[in-house]
């Protein structure tokens, strides 16, 4: 049997568009927009002033009709930060936790994954989101929490994987050589002129935000839209992509 998905990852910036403001019904209308089955969001406000004390996920979720799960990387006033996952299918939310940061640097901001489970008929996908901080020495760290045997290299988290987020880190750096080296670079696996780049929103020039996939998955298309509203719904552009996926009767037993 063979799957096709559309995944994507977007760091939406709480929401909060080029115009300063924030309007979670523009974020919403870009997503709906490109129609993805699952969808790795990063920087999520709920309940907090500056984005009108909203529970962001659920009215994006409620908006697209999607099932979700959100994980609060800071708790903060008297509400939370954080990343989410959403999804067409049913999901299972497998691990949540907050990844590490430098014992020098103790005021940076915390940074957090959530791992869920998505279910297809009898078969099931790894969907992994996170979002990696600003310091290479933390996001070195971090990314080795991800790669370990919590996360990545644990039993359970067995092909098909995706793994998306906003890495804060160029291709060629270490941590993303660390990732390619189990997973492989969707921007990379199919013949286009040039990787896309998605920071900043309106004349982007870093390739930060990626959707990363294990080997038995086939990259059938790539796109990093840039039209005007999504130039002005947040400071990153979303990035989707197609996948296939081939399930056969020994992958499905071995995740039954």
């Amino acid at each position: 049997m063979a799957l096709k998905i559309k995944a994507m990852t977007y760091n939406v910036h709480s929401c909060i568009g080029r115009n300063g403001k924030a309007s979670i019904s523009r974020i919403a209308e870009v997503i709906a927009t490109y129609n993805p089955d699952l969808i790795a969001l990063q920087e999520l406000d709920i309940g907090l002033s500056r984005s009108g004390i909203m529970d962001q996920t659920l009215i994006i979720a409620e908006y697209l009709k999607m099932n979700y799960h959100f994980h609060p990387s800071i708790k903060i006033e008297k509400g939370q930060y954080g990343n989410a996952v959403l999804s067409k299918y049913p999901l299972c939310l497998i691990k949540t936790g907050q990844l590490p940061t430098l014992p020098d640097k103790k005021k940076i901001e915390k940074r957090g994954a959530i791992w869920t489970e998505i279910e297809i008929a009898d078969y099931k996908i790894q969907f992994i989101n996170t979002h990696l901080g600003l310091n290479r020495k933390e996001r070195l760290a971090q990314i080795d929490t991800l790669l370990g045997r919590e996360w990545l290299k644990h039993p359970s988290c067995h092909p098909p994987i995706i793994f998306c987020g906003d890495l804060n880190a160029l291709p060629g750096s270490p941590v993303y050589k660390k990732i390619q080296e189990i997973l492989s670079d969707t921007q990379r696996s199919v013949i286009i002129k040039r990787p896309k780049k998605t920071w900043p929103s309106r004349f982007p020039f870093r390739r930060i935000d990626y959707i990363f996939v294990s080997r038995d998955i086939i990259v059938n298309k790539v796109f990093v839209p840039r039209t005007s509203q999504v130039r002005n719904a947040s400071d990153h552009l979303p990035l989707i992509v197609e996948l296939y996926i081939n399930f056969d009767r020994d992958s499905l037993e071995a995740n039954t």
